[in-house]
Parts: C-alpha cells; sequence; structure tokens
C-alpha cells in the first residue's frame, strides 16, 4: 500500500501544477479587479454582473448551447446506425471500419478544419458538385451551416466509438433469448439492444456536447468571425481586448455550465443502470 501511494504522488503533482493551479488562478481572476497586483487583491462580483445583465453576452451563451445541442443530436442520429452496422460486422470488417474512422482523428483538427474552407468556398469541390446535380448553389461558407457541419465532422467520431464500444461489449445470447420470446427485430431492439446501449449514448453526448459548446476555432474558420459562439468571446477577451478578468469570470461561468451538464448525465447515467450508484 505505501509503494502504491508512492506511485500515486507524480500524477497528484501534475494534477496540482497543470489543472488545480491554472484554474485556482482562473477563479482569483474572475473575482479580482483589472490591474490587481498579486500582493493586493480587490475582490469583486461585476465580471460577473456584467455577463448576466448584457443581453449580448447571453445571447452568445444560448448561441453556443444550442449549436451544441444540435451537434449532438446530428452526431447521435448519425453515429447510433453507423455503430451499430459496426458493431454487427465480422471482426475483420469491423477493425477497418474503426480504423477507417480513427485515422481522420490522427490529423491534427485545426488542420481538418481548414480543409473545409477549400471544399466549401465558392469554385470549391461541394459548390461544383451542386452545380453538376442542377441544385441551387448559395453561400456556404462563413454561415451557421457551414459551423454546424464542421463541428459535426470533428467530433461524429467520439459518438461512433463510443457507442460501438457499449454494442460490442452486449451480451449477444440476449438477442437470442429475446428472438426465442416471441420478440421481432425491432422489439428486440427497442427493449434490449437500446437499453443496453444507453452507457455509450450518454458517453458520446458528453464527448460531443462539452467541447462543441466552448469551440472556438471551427466557428472563427468556418464562420468567419460572424458566427461568434462563447469560446470566441472568451479568446476575444483573452487575446484581443486584453480584459482577463471578465475573460477569467466567463470561464468560470462555462466550467460550472460543464459541471452541472456532466451531473445531469451522471444522474442518467445512474438512473439507466436502475438506480444505483456504483
Amino acid at each position: 500500500m505505501k509503494r502504491f501511494s508512492q506511485l500515486v504522488i507524480p500524477y497528484i503533482a501534475w494534477a496540482v501544477m497543470m489543472l488545480i493551479l491554472p484554474m485556482g488562478l482562473i477563479a482569483l481572476y474572475s473575482f479580482t479587479k483589472q490591474g490587481n497586483t498579486i500582493v493586493s487583491f480587490t475582490f469583486t462580483l461585476e465580471h460577473y454582473a456584467k455577463f448576466f445583465t448584457d443581453p449580448d453576452f447571453l445571447i452568445v451563451l444560448w448561441r453556443s448551447l444550442l449549436i451544441a445541442f444540435k451537434t449532438t443530436v446530428i452526431c447521435l442520429l448519425l453515429g447510433y446506425p453507423v455503430a451499430f452496422f459496426i458493431s454487427r460486422s465480422s471482426e475483420k470488417l469491423q477493425n477497418i471500419l474503426v480504423l477507417a474512422i480513427t485515422i481522420p482523428m490522427w490529423i491534427n483538427m485545426l488542420v481538418r478544419t481548414y480543409a473545409w474552407i477549400g471544399l466549401l468556398s465558392e469554385g470549391g469541390l461541394i459548390q461544383r458538385l451542386l452545380g453538376f446535380f442542377g441544385i441551387a448553389r448559395g453561400e456556404l461558407l462563413y454561415t451557421e451551416g457551414a459551423v454546424l457541419l464542421g463541428m459535426v465532422y470533428n467530433f461524429l467520431p467520439f459518438m461512433v466509438l463510443q457507442i460501438n464500444t457499449s454494442l460490442c461489449k452486449m451480451d449477444h445470447s440476449l438477442l437470442e433469448a429475446s428472438a426465442d420470446l416471441g420478440a421481432n427485430a425491432r422489439q428486440t431492439f427497442i427493449r434490449v439492444t437500446l437499453p443496453m446501449s444507453l452507457p455509450g449514448v450518454i458517453n458520446g453526448i458528453t464527448l460531443v456536447f462539452l467541447p462543441a459548446v466552448s469551440s472556438f476555432f471551427i466557428p472563427k474558420l468556418l464562420g468567419g468571425g460572424q458566427y461568434f459562439l462563447i469560446g470566441n468571446l472568451i479568446e476575444n477577451q483573452f487575446i484581443t481586448v486584453g480584459e482577463w478578468n471578465f475573460g477569467s469570470a466567463i470561464s468560470m461561468i462555462m466550467a460550472a455550465v460543464m459541471m452541472l451538464l456532466m451531473m445531469l448525465v451522471r444522474k442518467a447515467e445512474i438512473h439507466n443502470r436502475g438506480g444505483k450508484e456504483e
């Protein structure tokens, strides 16, 4: 036991330096006025009041939550059938399909998002394909649709892999038992497969929604600065405006929102397990 506790010390030190200390500094900045020295802090709540009393900031927060919700729903609707197909394939085909999904993730997300600028721009490949099929071509880049497309493209693999993991771990004898009891394919899916895959669905929702709601470079690149989300607002306060205190307050608000969402997801997971917390 003593040896085990010694092995934990490096991780604790790393967590303090890389997680707890930065969060503590952000919290400190959010409750202090700009220009305070390290030896004299003046605590205030004006940064939080500024955020919640300005309709423009609340609109940005609502827009961020809405685009993250849309991204999560689309990823779930697209990802579940893909994950279901992979889990029902042969082992060799499963490995190939999972590899095909993960290979794009080996490339930096920023580079992958840049690629969509060329595809969606005027005269790009997608514009040409739409013209070939006689579909009316409008502005594709720097729109909400472009931002949503970039979000779904980047975060869809997280949904697919989580759901696929749950489906692959499922006891297939339950499916046989359901068929023996007279259930058809639809009834088996609704009463057996779907409930058994809910842990993967919940994990997928978490891994998609949380980064989507705080993303800043996808709306910046594909939205052209015209589609402003909460991540862009935080970046703007730190880099452009220089309002570190207000930017820290917004970061703390988003951290609180994310913690609340994680608590709700946790409660949903516990409820799915029958109300028993491990």
